[in-house]
């Protein structure tokens, strides 16, 4: 049996869902791998290069600024799975103009996302927004935030149904990453310096990735079952709305990328950093080559 490390660097379903239900369906096993899922979310780039990763977006933002040589194997979802979570009243990302956010930093890949946003609906994240930046976690202290009123609003991840937790406390959802940027992003990425695409349990762990994606579409029952696993605070019927909502129409069959959104969405990335765009979809997204 072959064997690997693989490194997530966010937390909840974005990241690890596909991942999740490989482990936990005993799909890695049945394509001969040993998977060691390991928490990447604080390790710098040189630690990180050394393992598989299903952080796309982070491995894109590194080779961009670090000229550090990631290539794609598998995508699981062109659409982030983040949201603006806001108090009564703001509706809209321009409603978000003069607030208090909570935000992750601008040069994480979340944090690049939302600013790509932000631009998009005429704010200058800079400026326009009042903003509070923090790390990636639960965002439970979001919530409390939110609560007490020292934010207006936050940008927060899939470890919650947003739309749920929404309902719950009388807030508002501006908007959802998803419908307003399109970036290959999660799934399977390698340093072709330390690990070769063509290494079979990098290509077990392909193999057994696009199963799971599969199972997100055909199996729903054994989906939200998993899915519930992260979504502890929301009922089984909320869990089964934000899977029909954000999960089933999203995720891909076949774990393959869309080139035009790559090439889009790199564009955008090196423009926020203020980088050359010194890779195209074609070579940083190599899911075609990737054993089926």
């Amino acid at each position: 049996m072959y064997t690997i490390d693989l490194a997530y660097v966010g937390r909840g379903l974005h990241e690890e869902l596909a991942a999740y239900i490989a482990d936990q369906e005993d799909f890695y096993a049945d394509e001969g791998v040993h998977v060691a899922l390991r928490d990447g979310c604080y390790w710098d780039v040189e630690r990180l290069r050394r393992c598989a990763t299903i952080g796309l977006g982070r491995a894109l933002l590194s080779r961009l600024t670090d000229g550090i040589a990631w290539v794609t194997l598998n995508v699981n979802t062109h659409y982030p799975l983040f949201w603006f979570l806001a108090r009564p009243g703001l509706t809209s990302l321009a409603d978000l103009a003069g607030q208090r956010l909570a935000v992750h930093a601008p040069r994480t890949p979340p944090g690049c996302f939302a600013r790509i946003v932000l631009r998009q609906a005429g704010l200058d994240p800079d400026r326009d927004v009042h903003t509070a930046v923090r790390s990636p976690g639960d965002y439970g202290m979001d919530l409390r935030h939110l609560r007490n009123g020292s934010i207006d609003a936050a940008y927060v991840g899939s470890t919650m149904a947003p739309e749920a937790v929404a309902a719950e406390h009388g807030w508002q959802v501006p908007a959802w990453v998803g419908d307003h940027f399109q970036i290959p992003t999660v799934g399977v990425a390698v340093d072709p310096t330390y690990i070769s695409p063509d290494d079979p349990a990098v290509q077990a762990v392909v193999r057994a990735d696009r199963r799971a994606l599969q199972v997100i579409h055909n199996d729903p029952d054994t989906t939200v079952r998993h899915m519930r696993t992260f979504l502890g605070g929301q009922t089984e019927e909320e869990v089964r709305a934000h899977y029909a909502r954000f999960i089933a129409p999203y995720f891909t069959t076949d774990g393959h990328a869309d080139l035009a959104v790559g090439d889009s969405a790199i564009t955008a990335v090196a423009t926020e950093l203020g980088v050359p765009a010194t890779v195209t979809a074609a070579e940083f997204y190599r899911t075609a080559t990737a054993t089926p």
